[in-house]
């Protein structure tokens, strides 16, 4: 393995000095950014506009409130800030993943409660627009699949509720399931989507640690614990495709083909949890580049897994090509319509800023800066064409070049790979305008990953950002009333 890249010194520059003067001036950029989202979404409501979110650029409302998780939350917080963060760095591997879930469940569990039992989890999943809505009606799950994609457009008698609409069948099975096996109602159905949703605090780490880089996932592992995002892990729907989408790409990179192919099955049911899944393949495709033995076993077993869910989904009825279509039709049938892109485009970015907390973007700069070292340093590119080495004169084959070029991506290492590729599903995602609005929590499961790039941060700085993260969660949580 290739070491952790290091910036290179600077005769008469003080770099470290440098470098924190510029993630406190993304820390500014980011306060401007949710301030004018707040300031203009402000004004926009009051004029009217559309944006149906009454607290923009967050779908919530403005209630500042206390409750009897607000003293649990900031006793987690400061377990994890004070003897965790220490503990994290020598403790034993399973014991430290245990301990991590065991937090990230505590930390969901007294945010929500901030809202009561009732307000923050019993009725969570409950409204008319929630899956649970559906789930007394689907008596016979074939007949279900086969006629799901007829009923997801709006104005007609049967039509499904907002989103069972706008998700593939999955989604809605997930909770038909649950309530087949006794687990049916709101209480259950919220603490499963807290207990699922806290799994990417190991699966995370793990695919790290396999690709690698266990030196940050014990870095990442108190980011994810103490994740902001965790105000609507608890709970939503999206708190369960979160860990599903994450469990599949950590099987997908701990190694052999069994465990590529659980790990393809588990993503081919994320694909068919939520249709914005198909961008997970640039975090499926990172993670594959970043393997350190890049056999095609794993590829053509993930691969197989992907496919075998979607032929089941098929010869039951439902073709997810086909429902996505409805779903575009459907989603302009809504608020949608109304919602101005040239609002959201950005200030999607600043809702995602409160998810993923402030030290989002400091910790993209510093994987900016990482690759940047990593491409430019002696040995990260092989030379192509040189005698021997594909072709001579020639200059070397398609396929030569193309295993030089994964190479290279390959040196930049999982911590650099794995955000980058968030980053790309979440800005095509922005861009395509079927996110307007909401993205607090619908962007959860790449946030998990966008929050590795925490582990560039210098140690010494990592409590005060992970201070940071905790103040954000606590001042969003107690401000406003949040919807799932």
């Amino acid at each position: 393995m290739r070491p952790a890249p290091t910036l290179p010194r600077t005769s008469g520059v003080d770099r470290p000095a440098l470098r924190d003067r510029g993630d406190l001036l993304v820390l500014a950029v980011e306060a401007v950014l949710l301030a004018a989202a707040v300031v203009v979404g402000l004004v926009l409501n009051r004029r009217g506009v559309g944006l149906h979110a009454d607290a923009a650029p967050l779908y919530a409302t403005w209630r500042p409130h206390v409750g009897w998780g607000t003293p649990l939350a900031v006793l987690v917080a400061v377990v994890v800030l004070g003897p965790g963060l220490r503990w994290a760095r020598t403790a034993r591997w399973g014991a430290l993943l245990a301990a991590g879930w065991l937090a990230a469940v505590a930390w969901t569990l007294s945010l929500a409660l901030v809202d009561g039992w009732s307000a923050g989890l019993t009725r969570r999943l409950t409204p008319q627009a929630e899956y649970l809505h559906e789930v007394p009606g689907v008596v016979d799950i074939p007949r279900m699949l086969a006629g799901f994609t007829d009923r997801i457009l709006d104005l007609q008698p049967d039509s499904w509720s907002t989103h069972t609409a706008g998700h593939p069948p999955g989604a809605l099975l997930v909770f038909v399931w649950l309530d087949r096996i006794g687990l049916g109602g709101g209480t259950a159905a919220a603490l499963c989507c807290v207990l699922v949703g806290t799994t990417a605090v190991v699966s995370v780490p793990v695919t790290l640690r396999a690709l690698g880089a266990a030196g940050a996932a014990r870095a990442v592992l108190p980011f994810l614990v103490l994740l902001p995002g965790a105000v609507w892990l608890g709970a939503s729907g999206d708190a369960i495709f979160t860990g599903v989408v994450a469990a599949g790409l950590a099987l997908l990179a701990v190694g052999g083909p069994v465990a590529a192919l659980l790990g393809g099955l588990a993503l081919g049911f994320a694909l068919h949890l939520s249709y914005g899944f198909v961008l997970v393949g640039a975090l499926a495709g990172a993670v594959l580049v970043a393997r350190r033995d890049r056999r095609p076993a794993a590829l053509l077993a993930g691969t197989a897994g992907i496919t075998a869910v979607t032929a089941l989904f098929v010869l039951a009825g439902f073709r997810w090509w086909d429902g996505y279509g409805r779903v575009v039709e459907r989603y302009y049938q809504g608020w949608a319509a109304d919602r101005p892109y040239g609002y959201w485009v950005w200030a999607n970015l600043a809702a995602l800023l409160l998810s993923a907390g402030p030290v989002l973007g400091p910790a993209l700069r510093r994987t900016v800066l990482a690759a940047r070292v990593a491409w430019w340093s002696p040995g990260a590119r092989p030379a192509a064409g040189r005698p021997g080495s594909g072709g001579g004169r020639a200059g070397p084959g398609p396929l030569a070049r193309l295993t030089a070029r994964g190479r290279e991506l390959a040196a930049l290492g999982p911590t650099v790979l794995l955000p980058a590729a968030a980053t790309l599903a979440v800005l095509t995602a922005d861009l395509s305008g079927m996110s307007k609005a909401e993205v607090e929590r619908i962007w959860l499961p790449f946030v998990v990953w966008l929050l590795i790039g925490a582990a560039h941060l210098p140690g010494p700085a990592r409590r005060w950002w992970l201070a940071g993260q905790v103040l954000t969660a606590l001042a969003v949580n107690h401000l406003l009333f949040t919807v799932s």
